[in-house]
């Protein structure tokens, strides 16, 4: 069955007319066929206008108490499963809770993200800003917004977005990376107003719960349903609101440097992290945001460069990528 998915995906022939080129700002975003045209006239524009300006860097490798995310207390269990309303997979929250301790190592398990977390940032600050119509260069540029990030782990996003003026909610299904989050934000003044929940999306809708953006980083490949999970979000965010999801593609390459190399042969990630089934293609995620009220604006991939060992912004989507949407007026 993985063979023949495989074949299935090399014959797959992506439009790269739904991806905006960086280095062309006067390149125009109009997804075509199969799907109908999300925005017109959206215009994209250089990476080099995104702000370069380093973000206030957080505590280094705090000495987390032994307790925390290794012997829990008999009332919780080892098997942290997601509320029976959630889109979420047990399995999956599971899986990262046994890991939760080391989300600030940053020589640890998480240490792509660590690695990734400035570009990420960079996407977040130049997109949200045009948007909410903020200066991208002042130090608190996210001033006045509620975001909130969903799927927040140990906090490594919610703080940068914390330092840069935004009132942030962080919000996880397994309690150990809540636990781990809290901890690591009271270290810092700037960051010890995060509000972290060991919640889902769909229990804040219940609860109605909407804010300015919405922001779900590597998560949505983790999910059980992510057509449920991106209504959620959806729902969760305002008229004219922003939402920003970034995943990994269902490539031939993204099943060779994540799952082979990553996971097998360099050992950069625990074996077993991700199912190359689960990923999905930018087509797959535009139709599935459609659907569910967001347009899809903007589309940038992530790339690695192991000379620098730093990533990038690009208009290569092969393997990770990222996209900024609008919720449409309802």
């Amino acid at each position: 069955m993985a063979s023949t998915r495989l074949i299935r995906t090399l014959r797959r022939n992506y439009p790269h007319n739904l991806i905006p080129y960086f280095a062309n700002p006067s390149r125009i975003f109009s997804p075509k066929s199969p799907f109908p045209a999300t925005s017109s006239n959206v215009q994209t524009r250089s990476y080099a206008e995104i702000p370069q300006s380093p973000s206030p860097k957080p505590p280094q490798n705090p000495t987390l108490p032994n307790h925390i995310g290794k012997n829990e207390s008999s009332s919780s269990s080892s098997t942290e499963r997601p509320p029976l309303s959630s889109s979420l997979n047990g399995s999956e929250i599971a899986k990262f809770a046994a890991i939760a301790e080391t989300w600030w190592d940053s020589e640890g398990p998480f240490k792509p993200l660590h690695l990734m977390n400035p570009t990420r940032i960079s996407f977040i600050r130049s997109t949200l800003c045009r948007h909410f119509r903020k200066d991208p260069y002042c130090a608190r540029p996210f001033e006045g917004l509620k975001i909130i990030d969903v799927g927040c782990g140990g906090g490594i996003l919610s703080e940068p977005l914390a330092r840069m003026g935004a009132t942030v909610t962080g919000i996880d299904a397994a309690e150990k990376n809540i636990k781990i989050a809290r901890l690591h934000s009271d270290l810092d003044p700037l960051t010890s107003s995060i509000e972290y929940c060991c919640t889902t999306a769909e229990q804040l809708v219940e609860e109605q719960r909407k804010f300015d953006a919405v922001i779900s980083l590597e998560v949505i490949e983790h999910v059980a349903d992510p057509s449920e999970f991106c209504k959620s979000l959806a729902a969760l965010t305002v008229s004219h609101g922003a939402t920003i999801i970034s995943t990994i593609n269902r490539s031939m390459r993204s099943y060779a440097t994540v799952i082979v190399a990553a996971e097998y042969i360099l050992n950069c990630l625990p074996k077993g992290t991700h199912e190359w089934s689960s990923f999905l293609t930018p087509e797959e995620l535009v139709l599935i945001l459609q659907r569910a009220s967001i347009s899809v604006q903007e589309m940038a991939g992530f790339v690695y460069n192991p000379l620098t060992g730093r990533w990038g912004l690009s208009d290569d989507v092969s393997v990770n990528f990222i996209v900024f949407g609008t919720k449409n007026n309802q």
